[in-house]
């Protein structure tokens, strides 16, 4: 991919992301309104994250992973029949396991329940309604894979708008289903189950008419045989764990958090949306364009042009991720109050929110690099790795969670806090030992030229820190929500011109984040 042609792929996806973002915050604001946190709101949440979890384990994480690089070998060395093939055999493989897995997980619902919101066996009016959610939220899994499954193969081809852009129909499925058909449902609630359903087929949907111009719109065919097929299994069992280690902690955090007082699934929620705010604007637009560029370098064994798209993806991680982990942590108060404070969303579920967004910000960085240095053992078809550092960094959660929520006990704060804090210390584990091994086998290593551009995001972040907390006194907590959004967007921008007048007087020129 030529250099012009990544960093505008990076701007397509990010624009399209940064849409979705948007209607996502309208989401929650939507749900955390009309439905408050705790009570059916947390039922809710627990069964969308199963899929959702899943999605982002095996279709969105494993699968792209393993599929991406394998694909783009073939595009390099075989006709387009070949890739044909591919495509068709691939799809009747994933068509045939997520379907069974599908009716499985339908017919025991309960049980599944059981496993990732233990703390809701005691509750039986909203263990019930859980299941019953996930029996409608399940199918979302099939329908959001084999999308991830096209967008792969559309992103291999350098087609990124239709796969950044189906996100957006999620939103708008959930949003409809909260404000237009909840009041239709004995149990409103239910409307967002068929919402998540319908929103899965529309996102596969859009996608294929592209795929109809690259001729790759291929009727599905089940052969595990297949060359292509047991190289993208053999490398997928493994990236199950290495790229998707951070929804592993995040869903090991709901758990822990049905245990606990009511609401604190919702308040982790929400903090998680608001982290993942930024993460997807760059880290996920970014992560997302680099693997095909990093499999066609790799195919080609051009390592020098393989190691300069990681220098520059980072660059821009670190260029957004370091001040988006401190104005989340300075602003995490008025975010709260001002996107959520309405309707059933209390005062006091937003400080429970802030909380932990404030313990959760900090790992930003740490989740936007993994985004990036993980790629970079997938392009080589390296998914041990990865996997090996994916399971030492479940361990450390689970260490985090336990040493962080004890003090957070001693220290009478409350427990949900912990859960967050130990999330982002396992996103810097996890982060730090991708690096250390790209290191040590000179993939890739920090330059000379970082020692500069480390100092220049430093103090442009110290000066943008000190301009926000002298902003924050003046901000209106007793006003109208719509007053309290305007003085959030102004400090927001005052904070983002700071930051970007600073980064210019120290030296650094935007010519720096041209790739190459």
């Amino acid at each position: 991919m030529a250099k012009s042609r990544l960093f505008r792929s990076t701007m397509v996806v990010s624009s399209m992301t940064m849409l979705s973002r948007i209607l996502g915050l309208v989401r929650d604001v939507v749900l955390l309104g009309v439905f408050g946190a705790g009570g059916l709101m947390d039922a809710f949440l627990v069964a969308f994250k199963i899929p959702n979890f899943l999605r982002r384990l095996f279709a969105e994480g494993a699968f792209s992973q393993a599929f991406v690089p394998v694909l783009s070998e073939y595009k390099e060395k075989y006709s387009l029949q070949q890739v044909q093939i591919l495509v068709s055999r691939t799809s009747g493989a994933l068509l045939l396991v997520l379907s069974m897995l599908t009716v499985v997980v339908i017919l025991i619902a309960p049980w599944v329940v059981t496993l990732f919101a233990p703390g809701f066996a005691d509750q039986p009016d909203k263990f019930a309604i859980t299941a019953e959610l996930l029996r409608l939220t399940f199918p979302y899994l099939l329908f959001i894979s084999m999308t991830a499954f096209a967008s792969g193969i559309l992103q291999s081809y350098g087609r990124f708008a239709a796969p950044a852009f189906a996100p957006v129909l999620l939103n708008l499925c959930m949003i409809g289903g909260a404000l237009i058909f909840a009041p239709m449902f004995d149990t409103p609630i239910m409307a967002l189950g068929y919402a998540v359903a319908i929103a899965g087929l529309l996102q596969f949907l859009i996608q294929l008419p592209q795929l109809w111009q690259q001729k790759l719109l291929v009727a599905p065919k089940i052969d595990f045989q297949h060359e292509g097929v047991r190289r993208i299994l053999k490398l997928m069992l493994p990236a199950i764990f290495g790229v998707s280690v951070t929804q592993i902690n995040l869903l090991l955090n709901t758990i822990f958090a049905s245990l606990m007082i009511g609401g604190s699934v919702s308040w982790l929620y929400a903090a998680e949306r608001m982290s993942e705010l930024p993460l997807g604007l760059i880290g996920v637009a970014i992560g997302t364009v680099i693997l095909p560029s990093l499999s066609k370098s790799e195919a080609q064994k051009d390592d020098v042009s393989f190691k300069k798209t990681i220098d520059w993806a980072a660059r821009l991680i670190i260029l957004v991720g370091v001040p988006a982990s401190a104005a989340l942590f300075v602003l995490a108060d008025v975010l709260m109050q001002a996107l959520f404070l309405r309707g059933e969303f209390t005062l006091r579920d937003a400080q429970m929110s802030s909380l932990a967004l404030r313990s959760m910000a900090g790992g930003i960085l740490g989740f936007m690099l993994i985004k990036i240095f993980a790629p970079a053992f997938f392009a080589r078809q390296d998914t041990r790795t990865p996997v090996k550092i994916g399971i030492i960094s479940v361990i450390a959660n689970m260490i985090f969670s336990v040493i962080f929520i004890g003090i957070f006990y001693f220290l009478e704060i409350p427990l949900h806090g912990g859960l967050a804090l130990a999330t982002t210390g396992a996103a810097f584990v996890n982060a730090g030992l991708l690096y250390y091994f790209l290191h040590k086998r000179d993939i890739f290593r920090f330059g000379p030229h970082w020692k500069k551009l480390f100092t220049q995001f430093a103090i442009s972040t110290g000066s943008m820190i000190g301009v926000l907390y002298f902003m924050l006194p003046y901000f209106p907590t007793d006003q109208a929500q719509w007053q309290r959004i305007v003085a959030l967007i102004i400090m927001c921008a005052v904070g983002a011109l700071v930051y970007g007048v600073v980064l210019l007087a120290t030296g650094f020129r935007p010519r720096q984040l041209k790739h190459g």
